[in-house]
């Protein structure tokens, strides 16, 4: 950790820095909305909300420092968007003490998961191709916003999207970041971009003492242990292996619910390993050495304790951001993570039918039990699998006489 350390002036790119920020760009746009709705359900104060935010921030920025730095690889962390959803009814049932109860609960649960070694079996077990074929569906339904938003901004996406396709024609290692540019110099021009509210201003956290409750745990608990590990921890391994790197999963799932058990009492639901933030620094343009690529990993993790810091002064600089140009720098940046995740789902013919299902499903987006798409893609994805790989084996088998 101490050597990769050393290291790292050296490992640092324009394009690592970029891809860090355009991560943690994404990983604020939407989920952060969320956390908004939630804090209204709840009727939390702004200094509740804040330390909220802090402490999400904080977590994920200190997972992907002390993650990638050990690993030498861009391990990065987020708050469970999932997990954020199911707050917003959430918290409409349970007080915040007794929520937080429930969010202590959970983090213990996947500390166990990752302790324990079980995580890591249970993702040695799914066949490669049909695990990249469920990210390749949930990159995919995140980006579609790119042309989701062509109609409202047609002017701002066709900008971007040119730009970056003539800055990659041209070999320019970052074309995202002539994308952003693009995008800002139009938003400005066309009065979308307002920073007259954004003034720096130092978050103060808020220490709740939990209240456990077996309902809160049950009916909060249980579902975010769940969401965690099937929408974003799952995802998340499966990225970093898309990538090329051989990631253990049981260490980083571990840091990860130490971290949510340290940050509950502040407001924070769930810490995971992230997947869609993640794709980006993982991607070469991040960094053109896989060796040194974990030096996005740790510019992210900086950027986000950046951001934690100044939480209520983040919150007006995104709500002045466009949604369109958001969408769109995220969609363009995703795009060779979604190519290569579909190529490596479909490379093996056994496993391709496996990979297309989880594909399709994971894109239907659909939820059952209060469990999400991926979960449901990838399950669906095993049992064809396996019920293919049976009816082959029985077809080859010899008959007995």
């Amino acid at each position: 950790m101490f050597r990769n350390l050393r290291d790292l002036p050296r490992a640092l790119a324009p394009s690592a820095i970029l891809s860090a920020l355009v991560a943690v760009l994404v990983g604020y746009s939407g989920p952060l909305l969320v956390l908004f709705q939630a804090a209204e359900k709840g009727h939390l104060t702004d200094p509740q909300l804040s330390s909220w935010i802090w402490a999400a921030t904080l977590g994920c920025g200190t997972c992907a420092i002390v993650l990638s730095l050990w690993y030498r690889q861009p391990v990065l962390s987020a708050w469970s968007s999932a997990g954020a959803v199911l707050m917003v009814t959430g918290l409409a049932q349970f007080s915040l003490p007794e929520a937080i109860g429930a969010y202590i609960v959970s983090a213990v649960a996947v500390i166990a998961l990752g302790v324990t070694g079980l995580f890591g079996k249970v993702m040695e077990r799914i066949p490669r191709g049909i695990v990249a074929g469920m990210l390749a569906g949930v990159l995919f339904r995140f980006s579609i916003g790119l042309f989701t938003n062509l109609p409202g901004a047609p002017l701002l996406v066709v900008a971007m999207t040119l730009t970056f396709f003539v800055l990659k024609r041209i070999g320019v290692r970052a074309p995202s970041l002539g994308a952003l540019l693009v995008g800002v110099v139009i938003a400005a021009l066309s009065g979308n971009l307002s920073l007259a509210d954004v003034h720096p201003t130092l978050t103060t956290p808020i220490f709740t003492a939990p209240v456990f409750t077996l309902q809160a745990a049950l009916t909060l608990g249980l579902p975010l242990f769940i969401l965690a590990n099937t929408s974003q921890n799952a995802p998340g391994i499966a990225v970093l292996r898309n990538g090329g790197y051989n990631t253990p999963p049981n260490g980083p799932v571990t840091v990860t619910g130490i971290a949510s058990l340290l940050m509950a009492p502040f407001g924070c639901h769930s810490l995971t390993l992230a997947a869609l933030t993640a794709a980006i620094c993982v991607n070469p343009e991040a960094h053109p050495d896989p060796d040194k690529r974990y030096s996005a990993g740790v510019v992210y993790g900086f950027w986000y304790i950046l951001f934690g810091l100044f939480g209520s002064t983040v919150v007006a600089l995104f709500t002045a951001l466009p949604k369109a140009l958001i969408a769109a720098v995220a969609g363009l940046s995703l795009l060779g993570a979604i190519l290569n995740a579909l190529v490596t789902g479909l490379e093996a013919p056994a496993h391709r039918d496996g990979a297309l299902v989880a594909f399709m499903l994971t894109v239907s987006d659909i939820s059952l039990l209060g469990i999400g798409a991926p979960f449901w893609g990838l399950l669906a994805g095993v049992l064809i699998d396996l019920l293919l790989r049976r009816r082959a084996a029985a077809a080859t088998a010899p008959a007995k006489a």
